[in-house]
């Protein structure tokens, strides 16, 4: 008997927690989910009826998160590394394929990502400037290239990136193709977010990314300098929201016998609707973004995010995108940090140097020593960084960036130290 009351006592103590943390989430904005992201592997011969299947399994994953009450951002495939995806064609049938597929994902409402262009040093430099070419002249294409892994640290790589990024700088309007391509650093493969996603095996496989920055400020702005407080309460919040997505793609995996990879649970800013990473920190520092504090903050963040019990994919830690967050890009212009202070967060959380602009005269050798602080940065602490660099043709220091697209705020410009 009192074995059966322990029992009793213990589950209505389950059940209280569950409905508190519950109750909590509903105080806070649901957020939105920035991505459904699938990972397929193209065959020449089939790969229509490949990205149509795909997109029944995206928007079938969509359909059943907006049936819950939360909107859907993007749907995207990422195929097998371009290499592998172009082999055997010459370089004219490569950009025509490409350009086809290019072409398919404005018809039917997805991003396409072809992979790495190079995934380590031995890989031919000549896939990475095929992409450069792809991406100049198709503009829904995304691209990355592969750092740093396991075996080391890719210095080839990072060079033939660094000319990757002049060359789009200088043959895209405003230089505004580089915000389609990321080098990455020590990022697994199967994570859901831009441009960095990739995959080298399988395919028939799904991810999906949270947007998850006005959540982060709601919760601050209740636990404003309270590092443990914010720590449970942000765990709290986007454990529910996760956890629904995780569900979510539970079901559509034994539905469609696609393989759901996980969730990453980075509370990405979301800049059409004005949710802002920056000020989320600035909630609970009481400070300019940029300020002692910032660095706190940012861990408090990925702790909690690490924290959530659902299947990580990904970075699974903070993004400090400068262009994609109003925030940021004014406290970027007020020369409140700079490129030395977004690394040092980097050393507390999966930021890299994200959409951050420079002047249009930033050389190669400049760009690739910014890419080897990065790639060495996340070698040292075994951690997914990324770099998108965005230099701007014919603008100097002390001059407003003059980017036309709606997802990045314009800035001033600052000098390379």
């Amino acid at each position: 008997m009192a074995g059966s009351i322990r029992i009793l006592a213990f589950l209505a103590t389950c059940l209280i927690a569950a409905w508190a943390t519950a109750s909590r989430a509903e105080d806070y904005p649901r957020p939105k989910v920035r991505t459904v992201t699938a990972f397929v592997r193209l065959e020449p011969a089939d790969y229509a009826a490949q990205i149509a299947e795909a997109l029944g399994v995206l928007r079938a994953a969509r359909g059943e998160l907006e049936q819950q009450g939360y909107e859907v951002q993007t749907l995207r495939i990422v195929t097998q590394p371009l290499g592998e995806l172009v082999a055997g064609r010459s370089e004219a049938a490569a950009l025509a394929f490409l350009k086809t597929l290019n072409d398919l994902a404005a018809k039917e409402g997805f991003i396409p990502n072809v992979g790495p262009g190079m995934l380590r040093d031995a890989d031919d430099p000549r896939t990475l400037q095929l992409l450069a070419h792809a991406m100049a002249m198709f503009p829904n294409l995304m691209g990355s290239a592969i750092i740093a892994g396991e075996d080391g640290i890719h210095w080839r790589v990072i060079h033939e990136s660094a000319a990757l990024v002049r060359y789009l700088a200088d043959h895209t309007a405003h230089g505004q193709g580089n915000f389609r391509f990321t080098a990455t650093a020590m990022l697994k493969p199967y994570g859901p977010f831009y441009p960095g996603a990739w995959h080298a095996g399988p395919g028939r496989r799904f991810s999906m990314g949270l947007q998850g920055a006005s959540l982060v400020e709601e919760v601050f702005a209740r636990t404003p300098g309270d590092f443990d407080a914010s720590v449970a309460e942000l765990t709290r919040a986007l454990t529910v929201h996760a956890q629904a997505a995780e569900k979510v793609g539970e079901r559509v995996a034994a539905a469609s016998h696609w393989t759901f990879m996980g969730v990453d649970p980075t509370p990405a800013p979301a800049p059409l609707a004005g949710a802002s990473i920056g000020a989320a920190i600035e909630r609970y520092t009481g400070a300019r973004f940029g300020s002692s504090g910032t660095l706190t903050a940012a861990l408090i963040i990925t702790t909690a995010v690490k924290a959530v019990p659902v299947r990580h994919i990904g970075f699974s830690g903070l993004m400090v995108p400068v262009m994609e967050d109003r925030v940021l890009a004014q406290r970027w212009a007020e020369g409140a940090y700079n490129t030395d202070a977004l690394l040092a967060y980097s050393s507390v959380c999966a930021t890299g140097l994200d959409t951050v602009p420079y002047p249009g005269d930033i050389t190669e050798e400049q760009l690739a020593r910014i890419l080897g602080d990065v790639a060495s940065l996340a070698r040292k602490w075994s951690k997914p960084l990324a770099a998108r660099l965005l230099p701007v043709p014919g603008k100097a220091a002390g001059e407003r960036t003059d980017f036309s697209d709606p997802f990045l705020f314009n800035t001033t410009l600052h000098a390379v130290p």
